[in-house]
């Protein structure tokens, strides 16, 4: 059987052709060669459609040194595209629909309303996930306000805790707004009448970046700071679901997410559950609900959506130890184990999808050794 090759594939993040999981991807190369497994990287950028080849980047471990090389197409491809408001997206919308045909570990998930709205159709996970409506005029606000003390509004496709939003019923009708802007950068939180509230939202420009609103957990440690749980669920070399593992966020002073890139921190799950539930019973209880929720998530979405590798799921915890879903993120980065200082998970989170690759291509080499590898959901 000759040597696979799996190209990850993914997006520069500037015209400098700056690559964000550079690091990542020369441990996925070394990781990779160890088990038989070629690994190339590239960008709808480097491909050439008339001949139907790719100006690929290859990491040489010897030399630490990147190279170019002319190739064909991988046989199989990882898509590590985050959403970019760029150029370079609309790029990879063309390259996905020209190649959709090939051998995709992960199909792209949809966001975060649509992701909602399906799970939502099943009363299996409904008692986990917090109520969200789309924002489609002023009274899906109005509405939330009277329902909930706490809210958030999200963009539909926001990363990194871009342009959100946490809303907090005060005292005398009026309410506590804060969070972050589009660049990330932290609002100065400020408390204002219902109607300057309404004056504010209108311009956060939500029509057109399209927006929910969300039921608010309250998740606030005894110092303040906001945290939450990032579950990661990824397929084994059979192509089954298990948990790789979880860790806890704290997030920075004054923000009102948990992300890293905003300035939060990582710890063991345990440490921060431990903090958080102090029984031991129901801390246990709450990690084997969590880690059956989340791998359950996870095939149902694959159903829905096409063949899927891994995910990562937000997780909030309140003091009753009731679960909630708060966000599915089809493209995790990994440096939450390794700055938690669990370095194991974080290596298994790096090999993992390599080994289902192998195992992907090793069962449909044997099923049909002239047939090319189909798409769809690994049944295998």
């Amino acid at each position: 059987m000759p040597q696979p090759v799996l190209g990850i594939l993914t997006l520069y993040l500037n015209d400098n052709r700056l690559l964000e999981e550079r690091s990542i991807y020369q441990k996925m190369t070394v990781a990779g060669a160890k088990m038989g497994l070629r690994v190339l990287v590239f960008t709808p950028e480097d491909v050439n459609y008339k001949q139907h080849r790719i100006h690929a980047m290859f990491y040489h471990p010897e030399t630490r040194q990147w190279t170019r090389k002319w190739t064909p197409f991988p046989d199989m491809i990882f898509d590590r595209c985050r959403i970019q408001r760029s150029y370079r997206f609309e790029q990879l919308k063309r390259f996905r629909s020209v190649y959709g045909h090939l051998t995709f570990l992960n199909r792209p998930l949809r966001n975060k309303w649509t992701v909602y709205k399906r799970l939502s159709g099943e009363s299996r996970f409904r008692p986990y996930l917090p109520y969200t409506r789309m924002i489609e005029g002023k009274r899906d606000i109005q509405d939330m306000l009277l329902k909930y003390p706490l809210l958030y509004l999200k963009p539909i496709n926001g990363t990194g805790g871009r342009g959100i939003l946490r809303i907090e019923r005060q005292q005398r009708g009026t309410w506590l707004i804060q969070g972050r802007d589009h660049s990330r950068r932290i609002i100065k939180p400020s408390t204002v009448s219902a109607s300057a509230l309404h004056n504010k939202l209108a311009a956060w420009d939500m029509k057109q970046r399209k927006y929910i609103i969300q039921q608010g957990i309250a998740i606030k440690l005894s110092g303040g700071r906001v945290h939450d749980y990032r579950m990661l669920v990824q397929k084994n070399r059979q192509g089954e679901w298990e948990v790789t593992g979880c860790a806890g966020r704290v997030g920075a002073p004054g923000s009102i997410t948990s992300n890293l890139h905003g300035g939060g921190h990582a710890m063991m799950m345990s440490t921060l559950l431990k903090r958080w539930i102090g029984d031991e019973a129901k801390q246990k209880k709450v990690v084997e609900d969590a880690e059956q929720f989340s791998v359950q998530v996870a095939a149902y979405l694959e159903q829905s959506y096409g063949r899927l590798c891994e995910l990562a799921l937000d997780l909030a915890i309140d003091r009753s130890g009731q679960i909630w879903l708060l966000e599915v993120n089809p493209k995790p980065a990994r440096e939450v184990f390794a700055r938690a200082g669990d370095r194991h998970t974080y290596q298994q989170a790096i090999i993992k999808p390599l080994e289902y690759a192998l195992g992907l291509y090793q069962r449909k080499s044997r099923r049909s050794d002239n047939d090319p590898i189909q798409t769809g959901p690994d049944n295998a």
